[in-house]
């Protein structure tokens, strides 16, 4: 926060952007979201006029942040929204987010499609973390695999044209430098924002990509969104949480640090994605897309019921 006034109408200051200097007021700050989050769309043909656009919306204030900046956005970029929620099956923490995501898209007047762990893959997280030995992945890669097709299941039935998710510049450089760990080249290859991969059923793409966690999170107590009370209570487990939190320290020494590996990452994406684009051929066991063999989802469903035991329908 600064005591001086704002940089673009002169209104007493609210937000300081470290990173470039520039101080806010309230109503200056939030324009700026929405209109960051237009030039990013621009600037990447992320959405165009006529599509369907299916928003994920977990109910978390990053999702709700940019179903609220895409509606306002969207009378004039000539799309329609849809709000698609995945339930995990999270005791004491999904129940409330879902909530939140029920509350706004009907504020909104957004349509809003809900699907389950438990419809899709007969189990829910909660059932498919629970094993009785040393899990073999932690919860965060195990959920991330799912969730991604669950949204294609729900972008499927809505009959969407492309998938908004709620990615911002922290997640971005988070899951780059992940990659990077990991030596996963062609993953780092798919995070290039101006590719269109037709081995997918939709195409996804992250307006926020742009904006700090931080400055989604301001946005989201401005505009009165409501706030999850719980963190999911898997969220500290994997490499993730350790990458979040030495990039935030960066940050903080070094103001504009993760605007930087942004513009470093998104250079080096374009060359990765450019060079090599991986073929997809049909899963054997379900059909969808996969590098090899069975696909991911179906090699982590045989995990889980090798670790679980999973209700019949007939003893429900």
């Amino acid at each position: 926060m600064s005591s001086s006034s704002c940089s673009r109408c002169g209104s007493p200051s609210f937000y300081t952007r470290r990173y470039s200097g520039e101080v806010l007021c309230k109503d200056c700050f939030g324009a700026s979201i929405v209109e960051k989050t237009r030039r990013t769309i621009k600037r990447y043909g992320m959405l165009r006029r006529g599509d369907k656009v299916g928003v994920a919306v977990s109910g978390g204030k990053d999702s709700l942040s940019l179903l609220a900046v895409l509606h306002s956005l969207s009378a004039a970029g000539g799309y329609e929204l849809v709000a698609l929620t995945v339930d995990e099956g999270v005791k004491g923490y999904r129940e409330e987010s879902i909530q939140h995501a029920d509350w706004l898209a009907n504020k909104l007047g957004v349509p809003h499609t809900t699907v389950s762990y438990k419809g899709l893959y007969g189990f829910d997280l909660d059932a498919a973390l629970d094993w009785t030995d040393k899990r073999e992945v932690s919860s965060c890669s195990m959920c991330g695999v799912f969730r991604r097709r669950a949204i294609d299941e729900a972008a499927q039935q809505t009959g969407v044209d492309v998938i908004a998710t709620a990615h911002n510049l922290d997640d971005f450089v988070q899951t780059f430098m992940m990659n990077l760990m990991h030596g996963d080249v062609d993953r780092i290859g798919w995070l290039d924002p101006l590719i269109v991969d037709s081995n997918f059923p939709f195409r996804r793409v992250k307006p926020f990509m742009e904006v700090y966690e931080e400055e989604v999170a301001l946005y989201a107590h401005l505009s009165g969104l409501p706030f999850q009370s719980r963190n999911c209570p898997y969220m500290h487990e994997g490499l993730r949480s350790e990458v979040r939190d030495y990039l935030n320290e960066l940050e903080s020494k070094h103001p504009g640090m993760k605007n930087t590996l942004l513009r470093s990452s998104l250079s080096v994406t374009a060359k990765i994605s450019q060079a090599k684009t991986k073929e997809m051929i049909p899963c054997q066991s379900c059909g969808n897309p996969s590098s090899s063999g069975d696909c991911a989802v179906c090699r982590m469903q045989r995990l889980v019921m090798d670790h679980t035991t999973v209700p019949s329908s007939a003893d429900e």
